[in-house]
């Protein structure tokens, strides 16, 4: 399967990352700095949460919004000098009341940190709107 044509994760889990470190989520079964990140826990409601996630996601500079459904988004993001893809993946899981991610490197070792940044970014534009804790 294409990047570009990335579906929702099975079993509601995103894959763990590579061992390089060009990649976080928060679906990580080991919790090191290195690849775990926290998940974006929702203050208001799921849908509501989500929509604001998607305006955030559009905004972003040299970022594209490839897939999106009412619980799944896939963005890539290219970085401004050489053009670097990164994939960006967010899933709503409304029970739990929180959306999960996961951002990694397409290519490479290391990224100097930028997915870490790059969620890190958007965690607190989503705390400036009131949607997450």
């Amino acid at each position: 399967m294409e990047k570009d044509e990335m579906q929702s994760p099975p079993n509601n889990e995103f894959p763990p990352c590579p061992t390089n470190p060009n990649c976080v989520c928060s679906d990580s079964a080991i919790k090191d700095e290195k690849h775990y990140i926290e998940p974006y826990h929702l203050k208001v409601s799921p849908p509501e949460g989500w929509g604001v996630l998607k305006d955030i996601i559009s905004a972003l500079p040299r970022t594209t919004i490839i897939s999106a459904s009412s619980h799944y988004l896939h963005a890539i993001a290219k970085s401004r000098i050489f053009r670097f893809v990164d994939d960006l993946e967010f899933q709503l899981r409304p029970r739990q009341k929180m959306i999960a991610l996961r951002s990694a490197a397409r290519l490479g070792y290391y990224d100097f940190g930028v997915n870490r940044n790059r969620i890190e970014k958007i965690r607190n534009q989503l705390r400036l709107q009131g949607v997450i804790r």
